[in-house]
């Protein structure tokens, strides 16, 4: 079924007509027994709209559709796919308004983040649509000369895209756009806090010339079982997923049955290291980009604040003052520069992690609690004298939360940095280029921002080492992901 509704704050803004069905084989069609789930706006609590809620049978359904599109689609032109997706570009390009008031009702994020997203999600398929055409195999000779050596890219099948709901345009163009312009077809679950932005994707496809059945879209409550029945299915080839390690462990295990390729972006614990020598006018703006993205629910998220001693106390008074002056409120609302949270559980968890920390020593310059009102917010906070042991700094607090821990010297910087399972990104400030080279090399991360609070692009290969993630999303090695090399040896 397709329904309209108001945009933001009861404003006119529509996104045409709301998707609000599974979508699969190129059809809107309801869940196969009939259940539905609520969305919820973050800033209310109140509900936006009713989604269908996929169920196994509704998950093979799926596969069913993307496997009869399956030749066709891997058989299509790389010109033609990438035409299309360079029209799924231009769509979103002159939707960005709408689409980025349909990501704040539901995620809860500010408008600017919201508009930020969309054009990053619609550089993607810009991106691919440039890299479909550039999918180059190799000819060489033998060394002992007696044969050619001939390697070709094929589609390597269907794929399973698990996306989560914190950048719910972006984390679905990531994967669709390099899946598509390989030649592959999709199933994409995306996070139920989030689907309808995942249904308008499916619509600009649609719209963009996508073929049925090559873009299938299963919104579902019941993640596991619907997930799990698709990676049991031996049609099945391809899982790329995005979200946390401790999911992206059970999903592993999952995939080892069948012997599905992975690919595996999952969570992060960022380290924010200022030396001394930084500027710290470029340190400050950077920290507020890195850690305040989003609200901080972010894989990139600057997640632990390691500050040279003899700068540490302006660097958490000035940081403070930046924090403190953020307008928060409901992230549809223009002139909001945080947005609450996605839902209650996040501000729990948040709320848990600061009060954890203010037991063991640590104290709050700004926030360090919840305001007083409706929906799901939590104060932009700082807290300073955290001990470098404290379990905040162990996992990812998805919140506008910056602790800061001081250091003495360059070795015990990394050493800290590098205190975690995780290995998604990192940050440093310095004005000693040789030094932030030769830290950024020590640092055990997959991305690195040096002198710079942001770090994605839809042309550099994203992800991370250690329990941060397998592959990369993005740039030319995101495309690789999802084709398998054919080597063929012959003799002319």
């Amino acid at each position: 079924m397709r329904k309209a509704f108001p945009m933001g704050d009861n404003s006119q803004t529509l996104v045409g007509d709301l998707l609000t069905e599974l979508y699969i084989g190129g059809e809107a069609v309801p869940a196969g027994d009939g259940g539905r789930f609520d969305v919820l706006d973050p800033a209310t609590g109140d509900v936006v709209a009713s989604v269908a809620d996929g169920t196994v049978d509704d998950a093979i359904a799926a596969v069913d559709a993307a496997d009869k599109a399956a030749a066709a689609w891997a058989a299509t032109p790389p010109r033609a796919r990438a035409e299309i997706l360079r029209k799924a570009f231009e769509l979103m390009t002159a939707r960005s308004e709408d689409l980025a008031r349909l990501i704040s009702l539901e995620n809860g994020k500010a408008l600017p983040d919201a508009r930020g997203e969309v054009a990053y999600a619609a550089e993607f398929f810009r991106w691919y649509a440039e890299e479909a055409v550039r999918d180059i195999g190799a000819v060489t000779t033998a060394p002992s000369g007696a044969n050619r050596i001939l390697v070709v890219h094929q589609p390597v099948g269907i794929c399973v895209l698990v996306t989560p709901w914190n950048f719910p345009a972006a984390m679905a163009t990531r994967k669709i756009g390099p899946a598509l312009a390989a030649g592959c077809t999709v199933i994409l679950k995306p996070a139920s806090d989030t689907p309808l932005t995942a249904l308008a994707m499916a619509r600009v496809l649609e719209e963009a010339g996508v073929p049925a059945g090559v873009v299938n879209v299963l919104p579902a409550r019941r993640s596991g079982a619907v997930v799990s029945a698709m990676l049991h299915d031996p049609r099945v080839r391809k899982l790329s997923f995005t979200g946390s390690t401790e999911v992206g462990r059970v999903l592993l295990k999952e995939a080892a049955d069948q012997v599905i390729n992975t690919s595996m972006e999952l969570g992060g614990n960022a380290p924010f290291v200022v030396f001394a020598d930084a500027d710290l006018d470029a340190a400050i703006e950077g920290a507020m980009i890195a850690k305040m993205r989003n609200a901080g629910e972010a894989c990139t998220a600057a997640n632990r604040f390691y500050v040279e001693s003899s700068i540490a106390d302006e660097f958490g008074r000035r940081l403070a003052e930046r924090m403190s002056a953020l307008t928060v409120g409901p992230g549809t609302a223009e002139g909001t520069q945080v947005g609450p949270l996605v839902n209650q559980d996040a501000v729990d968890k948040v709320d848990s992690l600061v009060r954890g920390a203010v037991d063991g020593g640590a104290k709050a310059v700004v926030g360090g609690g919840r305001p007083d009102r409706p929906g799901f917010y939590y104060d932009p906070t700082v807290l300073v004298n955290v001990h470098p042991d404290a379990p905040i700094l162990k996992e990812e607090i998805f919140g506008p939360v910056a602790p800061i821990v001081t250091f003495d010297d360059e070795d015990e910087a990394i050493r800290l940095a590098n205190d975690t399972e995780f290995g998604l990104v990192a940050y440093v400030y310095t004005g000693d280029l040789a030094r932030g080279l030769r830290v950024t090399e020590r640092i055990e991360s997959g991305m690195v921002g040096l002198n710079r609070g942001l770090v994605s692009d839809p042309a550099a290969p994203f992800g991370g080492v250690k329990q941060s993630g397998i592959g990369r999303e993005g740039g030319h090695e995101g495309m690789l992901d999802y084709v398998e090399a054919k080597y063929i040896a012959v003799e002319w």
